[in-house]
């Protein structure tokens, strides 16, 4: 007999009760990577002046672009944050 802590979970808790949930989520997440390429290309349409004012600049959006599954926001935050800093320190 095998003894679970409360927090662990059987790796069969993990896995989808249905075929149709797992297809469901395999369409949302093609949804939610779709709407974030939008997003970054609306991004594009700015003028420099305008990104630069964000913080971000066009290579960070190419970056973001090319590279969706290594989580483009936080970078793009992170770039925001460094060029506020710039801003702040002399």
């Amino acid at each position: 007999m095998v003894h679970l802590l409360a927090s662990e979970r059987p790796t069969m808790a993990a896995a989808p009760s249905t075929l149709w949930s797992a297809v469901a989520k395999f369409f949302a997440r093609l949804r939610a990577r779709r709407a974030m390429r939008v997003a970054y290309q609306s991004l594009l349409e700015y003028d420099p002046a305008r990104l630069d004012d964000l913080g971000i600049d066009r290579q960070d959006l190419f970056e973001a672009l090319d590279s969706p599954s290594q989580r483009p926001g936080l970078r793009l935050n992170q770039r925001r944050a460094e060029s506020a800093r710039l801003w702040l320190d002399p």
